[in-house]
């Protein structure tokens, strides 16, 4: 009966102690389990341990971390805020409505994490930073400057990369915050200031518009004083050329004459007698010649023999004034 009592009691001894190591090791178990994390690709991984910062982990994979630990995940992403709409007030002192929107990403986690410990908390205090940015620099400027139809005037884009550059460079020390980029999502005049910078806006296309008509007309007037310039040189050009042929031609023509003259000279002057006659002479023309002019004597024939009357001109021979009348139809004499 003793050593039964013994058997039993040993018995539960043993399983006790299984009971007990089964236990441990499950404990252990759920204690390596709970102690492990993973860590995204677009996420950082911060493990505090009694709210002090002791690791960053900025690449992704499974990671171990001891129970009384705590990991604090923060997006590694580029994040987006947009700051309210404010009013800022220029040097020529006319009212400006800014809406502006922000990217930005976490660049030093363990910055940021002492700084705000949520994203909420770090958009509120860069919106605030951004705003009071804007309205340092844009209080150093007209309007003008920032509202203009002419690019030459416009300052726009150096104004913007002033903020952007004034805001990158406080939010990364003091925050731990990369600013990538600053935007305008809506620039203009409260409701009141309007009317007048469209009137401006008007007023300066006007002046635009003029400047360019004048340009255009200045313009027009060179190109047509070239084409003038270049058409009376154009014309001087062949006005000589023309004259030159001419003259060629008149001293050809009188080389022909004088060729023609010097082989009949008499046959010349009855021809050139002829045609002055032709062109004074029509069937209404009636022309009084005396008997001796040259004419009838150039129509005379030559002497004949004394069987053969000679020929004269009509009438020569009653010394009277001879009347010569061309008829219609008939030909030259």
């Amino acid at each position: 009966m003793k050593e039964s009592v013994a058997d039993t009691g040993s018995r539960s001894g043993s399983a006790l102690r299984r009971t007990l190591l089964l236990v441990l090791l499950a404990s252990a178990v759920f204690t390596v389990a709970s102690s492990l994390y993973a860590v995204d690709v677009t996420e950082y991984g911060i493990v505090t341990r009694f709210g002090r910062v002791v690791r960053v982990i900025a690449e992704p994979g499974l990671y171990l971390a001891a129970p009384f630990d705590r990991v604090v995940r923060l997006d590694k992403r580029i994040l987006l805020s947009r700051p309210a709409r404010s009013e800022y007030l220029t040097t020529d002192k006319k009212n400006i409505v800014v809406e502006s929107l922000a990217t930005w990403q976490i660049g030093d986690p363990q910055r940021f994490i002492a700084t705000f410990g949520t994203r909420a908390a770090a958009e509120e205090r860069l919106s605030d930073v951004i705003l009071a940015e804007i309205g340092s620099v844009i209080g150093n400027y007209p309007a003008s400057v920032l509202i203009s139809t002419d690019p030459a005037q416009s300052q726009y884009r150096d104004i913007w990369s002033q903020i952007r550059r004034r805001v990158a460079e406080f939010a990364r020390p003091a925050y731990g915050i990369d600013v990538v980029d600053l935007h305008v999502r809506h620039l203009s005049m409260p409701e009141q200031n309007r009317e007048h910078v469209f009137d401006r806006m008007k007023a300066e296309r006007a002046r635009i518009a003029k400047e360019n008509r004048s340009r255009g007309e200045l313009e027009a007037k060179k190109i047509t004083a070239e084409a003038e310039h270049e058409k009376t040189n154009i014309d001087a050009d062949a006005a000589g050329q023309a004259e030159r042929i001419r003259a060629d031609g008149d001293a050809e023509a009188s080389r022909t004459y004088v060729a023609a003259f010097t082989l009949d000279p008499r046959f010349y002057e009855f021809q050139r007698t002829l045609q002055a006659y032709d062109k004074i002479l029509d069937d209404k023309t009636t022309l009084f010649l005396p008997p001796d002019a040259d004419v009838f004597r150039m129509l005379q024939f030559e002497p004949q023999p004394a069987t053969t009357p000679a020929a004269v001109g009509p009438d020569v021979s009653t010394g009277a004034d001879l009347m010569l009348k061309r008829k219609p139809g008939e030909g030259e004499q």
